[in-house]
């Protein structure tokens, strides 16, 4: 075998040569079990699984040892900047710390077979192996690499002269990247803690000749890897976040304690980005294992979806791609059925192959040639489609190719699974017995050639959700897919802008359904039983929910109307996307789709009690208000917002916020980076603010609604609650720092310049000429100002007197 790989240490692609012939050691970095890994994590253990089974195909023996991160590494006094994740989880659900990772190593290891990764020969505890990190930062400090200083003990970087050779950082980049710089204890700003004293109280914490204290992050995976792999060996693999400092300071402490050199060949896969951005909880995009099973897909539609890119590339996902992919594994399984049904299926159950082909040396030339999964994924749809071999010999290739490809075929097709998937009694067996009826019923009228009637009872399955498939042995009644039945989102912009179309509708009710079925429902019900004499649209978004929300929605768009305390209809429309678009992306859905004269957008904590219309309708039919709601806040210094009474405030909660339709083209939309609710309503008001609108509140409506409390936010612990407000008050000040004359407590009324024929509307100082002026009743657009300090530009008309 000539395994050729990209080595991160020497930055070229070069041939492995174990140390031990035929033997391969390898260690990968793995999960610190304070919650479940996401997607981008599964794809950096996949990598190093395709790189396992290549060796082991090959013949090697491999010995795969994979941590479990189960301690944590910073002090409690820390946990306001969630550094300590298992402290701060456990906290979070009331458990302990060895509660926790017990918990979420089950997790772990759960996602890994569900991609059929296999399982690493040795998972060791960081708890487990708390001696050998004493024992090697004692022997750094006896060799002068190491020092104490303030109950700790760090590692000297200037001791260790190749010290950044792994990520070629610089030492002001090591200084930036380093989560500990602001350690006063350290000699040097690039030194890291190698042993940490434990503050009193601590859950986790250990006897050491230093007093009772705690490992650092770095130090565990030097002590267990060499301990059950030796000082030196072979391979190292790990994600390339994992680069600098942990790798880095990986090789510093072990080269430093055993005098020579530590891994060969340091193998790293890229990011995985969602929607084109780095995935994070903070942003929402961090999908896991369960939430992708929860929304239909094959766990093992992801493994193929990394075998779309070299794993050193960085690869976006899209719950879109994720599709196409999941389209892929069942193309892969049916044509593997297909040949299953014609072949030799005693010599494939007994793992029988043909002799050496020419097919072997494509496949893994393109496997051996840096884990070239595209290249040899496309041999792979040759070799199927291939007329040049029988289908015995195609298919006991393709289950050989497999035991590196790794997508189990041999257990698919000896199952019952495919014949299940093709047994038209079997999809009849699972369905409720109403709908079964209807099948067989369709079924009966077909042989009488009562097409028409037929052809009914086909669209009332559809309608309860299954498709039909017409086959020789019979009917099939399949769950239809929800993109089969729905026309389903990928961004905001999938949906066509008809904020300029004509009013169909009193008022458009905007809500944004994510994994609060309960809520949404109580919300839905409400607005049905006051819904009086307006004729009332409501818009859901469907923002990527993994629970029953999604099959409510399902049900709900289905009936297509509701019915209103007057028996009248109240229509309902459900966008649907492939993921959690966030909620800016989620708001402006619903707007875009939007046709009522008035549109509510309304959280779905709230619940009403009374007829709201006529109130909204009151105020908002006054030209120069744009925003209200019951619910004001105001700022004098645009950092600190209290709750007023109004009714002139500087912006409505985004409770129950309502406005004129004919306005969106002129405020605008959401900011879409605000993938998280808070401040967007604050944000959005000052929308409303610059172009010339009061922003005012409706205290009655306090009395028509009930404000439950908010699910989404008292799930979240207080480091997640500060982080994702921090993040979103800093998109609001970096557009809003300058807002000043904007706020109800600065209101300077000849300061605001209202309408489009204001004479100071334009660039504030000076009006039209003549000839810029278009013709009467057309559009034009250019910059204006309704306030000496804030301009913005829109479509708009001028009246002529």
């Amino acid at each position: 075998m000539v395994m050729k790989i990209y080595n991160t240490l020497t930055r070229r692609v070069e041939e492995i040569v174990p140390l031990e012939p035929g033997v391969i050691k390898m260690y990968s970095c793995g999960p610190t079990v304070y919650r479940n890994i996401h997607i981008g994590n599964l794809r950096t253990f996949t990598m190093a699984d395709w790189l396992r089974r290549a060796f082991e195909y090959r013949g090697y023996q491999v010995l795969h040892v994979k941590n479990i991160t189960d301690v944590g590494h910073m002090r409690q006094e820390m946990l306001d900047r969630g550094e300590d994740k298992i402290i701060a989880q456990a906290r979070k659900e009331g458990k302990t710390s060895a509660q926790i990772a017990q918990f979420y190593t089950r997790s772990f290891l759960e996602d890994e077979a569900s991609l059929h990764i296999l399982p690493a020969h040795v998972f060791p505890r960081a708890t487990q192996h708390v001696p050998e990190m004493i024992a090697i930062v004692q022997r750094l400090l006896e060799k002068g690499l190491a020092y104490e200083a303030g109950g700790n003990v760090y590692y000297d970087t200037q001791k260790f002269r190749d010290y950044g050779k792994l990520s070629g950082n610089e030492v002001e980049n090591m200084v930036a990247a380093n989560s500990e710089a602001i350690d006063p204890n350290r000699h040097h700003q690039e030194d890291f803690a190698l042993w940490k004293l434990a503050e009193a109280g601590r859950e986790m914490a250990w006897d050491s000749p230093w007093g009772r204290g705690f490992p650092g992050w770095h130090i565990e995976c030097s002590a267990m890897s060499m301990k059950y792999l030796g000082e030196h060996f072979d391979i190292h693999t790990g994600g390339v976040d994992n680069i600098f400092p942990h790798h880095e300071d990986e090789i510093a402490q072990s080269e430093g304690y055993s005098g020579g050199p530590f891994v060969n060949y340091w193998v790293h896969a890229q990011h995985l980005l969602a929607d084109g951005q780095k995935m994070a909880k903070s942003t929402g995009n961090a999908y896991i294992r369960t939430e992708i099973e929860q929304r239909g897909f094959d766990p093992l539609a992801l493994r193929m979806f990394y075998t779309t890119a070299l794993y050193r590339s960085r690869l976006n996902f899209t719950f879109r791609a994720l599709q196409a992919s999941q389209t892929t594994l069942t193309r892969l399984r049916t044509l593997a059925y297909q040949l299953f049904l014609q072949a030799d299926q005693a010599l494939l159950r007994d793992h029988q192959r043909p002799g050496h082909t020419h097919w072997d040396d494509e496949f893994l030339q393109a496997i051996e040639d840096d884990l070239n999964l595209p290249r040899a994924m496309s041999i792979i749809w040759r070799l199927l489609r291939s007329a040049e071999d029988d289908p015995t010999t195609r298919l006991s290739l393709l289950l050989d190719f497999d035991r590196i490809l790794g997508f189990d075929l041999y257990t698919y097709l000896f199952s019952e699974t495919p014949r299940q998937e093709h047994d038209p009694a079997f999809s009849l067996s699972q369905l409720a017995n109403n709908i079964k009826a209807t099948v067989l019923q369709r079924d009966q009228l077909r042989q009488q050639r009562e097409y028409t009637r037929a052809d009914q009872l086909r669209q009332a399955v559809n309608q309860a959700g299954y498709a039909l498939r017409d086959t020789r042995a019979g009917t099939q009644a399949l769950p239809r897919r929800l993109e089969d039945e729905f026309h389903v989102l990928s961004s905001s912009r999938d949906v066509p802008n008809g904020s300029l179309q004509p009013d169909l509708y009193d008022f458009s009710i905007n809500l944004i359904a994510h994994n609060n079925r309960t809520d949404l429902e109580r919300c839905i019900q409400s607005i049905c039983r006051h819904a009086g004499d307006q004729k009332l649209e409501i818009l859901v978004v469907e923002n990527g929910s993994t629970d029953d929300t999604l099959a409510y929605l399902q049900h709900l768009a289905r009936q297509q109307a509701l019915t209103g305390s007057k028996d009248q209809s109240v229509t309902i429309k459900v966008l649907f996307v492939d993921h959690n678009m966030g909620f800016g992306a989620g708001r402006n859905a619903t707007l875009r789709a939007s046709r009522g004269k008035y549109v509510v957008l309304l959280d779905t904590s709230i619940e009403l009690k009374a007829a709201i219309w006529p109130l909204l309708c009151h105020t908002l039919d006054d030209p120069q208000v744009g925003l209200a709601g019951p619910y004001g806040l105001v700022t004098n210094d645009l950092r600190d917002f209290e709750e007023a009474a109004g009714p002139a405030v500087d912006a409505i909660e985004g409770y129950l916020m309502a406005f004129r339709r004919s306005l969106l083209h002129e405020v605008g939309w959401f900011n879409e980076k605000f993938r998280f609710y808070r401040l967007a309503d604050v944000y959005y008001s000052f929308m409303f603010k610059t172009s010339g609108y009061q922003v005012v509140t409706i205290p009655q409506l306090q009395e028509q609604i009930i404000k439950h409390p908010h699910r989404e936010w008292y799930s979240l612990n207080e480091e997640e609650q500060r982080t994702k407000s921090k993040k979103n008050y800093d998109i609001f000040r970096t557009r809003w720092h300058h807002g000043q004359s904007l706020l109800t407590a600065n209101y300077q009324p000849e300061q605001r310049w209202f309408g489009h024929d204001h004479p100071y509307h334009l660039e504030g100082d000076h009006t039209h000429p003549a000839e810029e002026l278009p013709e009467p009743g057309t559009m034009h657009s250019h910059k204006h100002q309704h306030w000496p300090d804030h301009d913005h530009e829109h479509p708009h008309y001028h009246t002529y007197r």
